[in-house]
């Protein structure tokens, strides 16, 4: 080193370096005191490389993200050719040397003066080309880089002084193994193991003699010896054959290996790794790493801005374990395209969460993950189509599961009387809590003036049938969706107490008007109960998965697990879980919501009430959930789940939501109920925990007085004594008198000062006719808001 440092002291080393410029000021500059002053301690920054994300199987590839298309190798996962191709291109005596080549420097310059256009080398050794790099990669701003690169003898001086540091501090395969994870092979290659990879689809372990000495050959101009253009691919050739020379020459191959390595092809053609979530490994997966990227892009974890964070995805090489499960959503995708195609304008959206991790299984769509490519028709909305606005299909990139950006949500209807039976429950109403029912109900708490179901200033929805009037408890109120059941329901706990339960469990309120009411005017906010507020498949999948995890509300990740490079795992992103009500009260609300979808109650009866009554027999385990539609049935949703999954599906218009058609549930019920019954095949099936004792399901019991056969209004003084809600019911066939009490609805107990119909007698049934009962609401099937009633079931 002593001699090295002599040769470079004053007019020496420019001279001989840079012979152009040897009587300028730069070599008065370059001697002693001045030369020693330079920096050499060179700031050691890692190229950036891509991250990768696979899906919950830990193997399946979803897609990539990267500024530069990099990933670091180690020097054992570098085939030994590939180190000897890139001495022989760049540096024959790189094991000789301390990290300047006096002799390579006089003879490049001589030789880059010739005619010669193949076998020219430049001044810089192979230890300063990586000097070179590193300066780049580790500058703190653009003139940094560019003063790094420029062809300067400034440059060149601080160069030869860096390197000099780096041989004392690395050992030769450290800076070959630098130099070849951070040099460019063109199209979009970076570092040898993305070389291996987009032009010969390998790992760089395997590259074989011809292939290291075309990628060594193209680190000096990427684009002058380019093999996918025509114009350029005989100079590929020619390079490739002057680095299997030299290789020859250099003794690092046989003339064997030369003679067939000249045989060779040399390939036309490269494999780019498609980058981000338009360039997923399979398109349906589109919206599920587009839910990954904003949740990645929403983490200060990551960066104090948005641009620190996309920088720190795309440069720092990490790996990603994502949520999704690869057979749940091909299950989802299959399931949609049997009811309707992406060329539909309406979308069929289904998300599916698991309970008590908040882990996003599956977010699946009938729509292309893309941008429009000129065939998507113009906007079903009559104004947007006026503005020549195109729809969202075929192809969108919209988060229409998920929300952000422009997508607030959409009104799910019924599916949100979940949040009025949990706040009720938490008060102390039990599920046996009777309510008798109209079909039309004049709420005397909530003003709705100008709204669809106002009548004088209050708020008067109505059922979706108008049969639905009588005696209704949570089991046959939440099986039939009857809305004057929630509603009343609603005003006797407080609105602003289920506004409160729903955003426990989740619900975002992204519009303004929404999050308005909620945060201004959640005690007046009457029709909140029936679903009138915006969300999405996800967020409701989210809630619903908080009753099956005992009232556990965790929060929605897409991942279970981020490593770094170095394996090194980070804490971002993990189970993140509150208390959203208690685990009792959770277990009670799921054996009301048992009787929607056709499953059976335990703790009381359904009494045959449902609105999606074939969903147990399709799924065959334990279910619950709920129906849902907005008045007019503008969407129509279903929410289906177990104790280890929850599917939420809504079929919405995104483009033109207050449209004037109907949304079907025999559309958006096949694709829920086939989805969760594909994803739970073959798993045990688990029964449904009871809530510990009877009170949060029956409440106080108190017998209800004997009234058969007295007069009605001596049997309605009777029960009102008796601390009930007392009124006249309907007309039953008995042997008392007619127009005489025959009985009560209910009869025997019911709880506490809850509600009991008067039955009037109609006299004996007539011969051969059936018995006679008084109805306490139908079943049916799903249907929408009634009149003015807004949503329905």
């Amino acid at each position: 080193m002593l001699t090295i440092c002599g040769l470079l002291s004053g007019v020496v080393v420019a001279a001989a370096a840079f012979p152009a410029v040897a009587m300028s000021g730069l070599a008065a500059k370059a001697g002693g005191e001045s030369f020693a002053a330079l920096p050499s301690e060179l700031k050691e920054t890692d190229a950036p490389q891509f991250s990768r994300m696979v899906a919950a199987d830990g193997k399946t590839e979803i897609a990539v993200f990267y500024d530069e298309f990099r990933n670091v190798v180690p020097v054992k996962d570098i085939s030994p050719n590939m180190l000897n191709a890139i001495v022989s291109a760049e540096d024959h005596k790189f094991y000789d040397h301390n990290g300047v080549d006096l002799k390579g420097v006089a003879r490049a310059f001589v030789s880059n003066n010739s005619d010669s256009s193949e076998g020219q080398q430049g001044a810089s050794t192979l230890t300063m080309q990586y000097v070179r790099m590193s300066l780049s990669y580790s500058a703190p701003n653009w003139q940094a880089v560019v003063d790094a690169t420029a062809d300067t003898p400034k440059r060149k001086i601080n160069e030869i002084k860096y390197a000099m540091q780096v041989e004392k501090e690395m050992s030769k395969e450290e800076i070959l193994q630098g130099y070849l994870n951070k040099a460019p092979f063109g199209n979009g290659a970076y570092g040898v193991a993305a070389a291996a990879q987009v032009y010969f689809q390998k790992s760089p372990k395997n590259l074989t003699v011809p292939e290291a000495a075309l990628l060594a050959g193209m680190v000096k101009a990427t684009d002058g010896f380019d093999p996918t253009d025509p114009t350029k691919y005989p100079k590929a050739v020619g390079r490739r054959d002057w680095v299997l020379k030299n290789m020859l020459d250099l003794h690092y191959i046989t003339q064997k290996q030369y003679d067939d390595g000249i045989k060779t092809k040399v390939p036309h053609t490269t494999k780019r790794t498609g980058n981000g979530c338009a360039a997923t490994k399979n398109n349906s997966w589109g919206f599920f790493c587009d839910y990954f990227y904003r949740w990645w892009m929403s983490r200060e974890e990551f960066g104090k801005t948005t641009y620190d964070r996309e920088r720190r995805l795309k440069t720092g090489g990490y790996t990603i374990r994502a949520t999704m499960d690869v057979k749940a959503t091909a299950a989802a995708k299959d399931n949609i395209k049997d009811m309707i195609g992406n060329k539909d304008r309406d979308a069929l959206l289904l998300a599916a969460v698991q309970p008590g991790t908040g882990q996003v299984k599956a977010l699946a769509a009938n729509r292309n993950f893309k941008l429009d490519d000129g065939k998507n028709p113009l906007s079903s909305d009559p104004k947007k189509k006026a503005a020549k606005v195109k729809s969202t299909y075929p192809n969108t990139t919209n988060p229409l599961l998920s929300g952000g950006g422009d997508i607030n949500g959409y009104q799910a209807g019924s599916v949100f009387k979940m949040f009025t039976m949990v706040a009720a429950l938490e008060a102390g109403y039990p599920l046996a809590y009777p309510i008798n029912t109209e079909y039309r109900y004049k709420s005397p708490t909530y003003l709705d003036s100008g709204a669809p179901a106002e009548c004088n200033g209050h708020y008067c929805p109505a059922n979706a049938s108008q049969s639905e009037k009588g005696p209704y408890n949570m089991w046959t109120g939440f099986g039939s969706s009857v809305n004057t059941y929630f509603v009343p329901l609603e005003e006797r706990v407080g609105a602003e107490k289920v506004v409160k339960i729903a955003q426990k469990f989740g619900v975002k309120f992204r519009e303004p008007n929404d999050n308005d009411l909620a945060t201004k005017y959640a005690h007046d906010w009457g029709s909140f109960t029936l679903g009138v507020s915006a969300s999405t498949p996800l967020d409701m999948a989210n809630a619903y998965a908080t009753l099956a995890a005992d009232g556990m509300y965790c929060e929605p990740t897409p991942v279970q697990q981020i490593t770094e490079h170095d394996g090194t795992k980070i804490d971002v992103g993990k189970k993140h879980c509150t208390r959203a009500t208690s685990a009792d009260v959770a277990r009670a609300t799921i054996d009301a919501a048992r009787c929607p979808v056709g499953d059976q109650a335990q703790l009381g009866s359904c009494g045959g009430h449902t609105t999606a009554g074939d969903a147990h027999g399709i799924v065959k385990h334990p279910i619950f959930g709920k129906t849902g539609t907005t008045d007019g049935d503008k969407t129509a949703s279903l929410i289906i789940g177990t104790n280890s999954m929850v599917v939420a599906g809504y079929l919405v218009n995104p483009d033109y939501q207050n449209h004037p058609y109907k949304m079907r549930h025999d559309v958006v019920n096949p694709a829920v109920e086939d989805t969760l019954r594909d994803i739970m095949k073959g798993k045990d099936k688990v029964e449904f925990k009871k809530p510990k004792g009877t009170k949060i399901s029956k409440g106080e019991q108190v017998s209800i007085p004997g009234v058969k056969c007295s007069s009605v209004d001596a049997a309605k003084s009777r029960v009102e004594d008796a601390g009930f809600t007392a009124t006249v019911g309907t007309e039953i066939a008995s042997d008392c008198p007619k127009g005489q009490a025959a009985g009560t609805e209910p009869s025997g107990q019911t709880v506490k000062g809850g509600f009991v119909a008067i039955q009037v007698s109609s006299g004996p049934a007539p011969s051969g006719a059936g018995p006679s009962g008084a109805p306490t609401g139908p079943g049916g099937t799903p249907g929408g808001g009634g009149p003015g009633g807004g949503p329905g079931r």
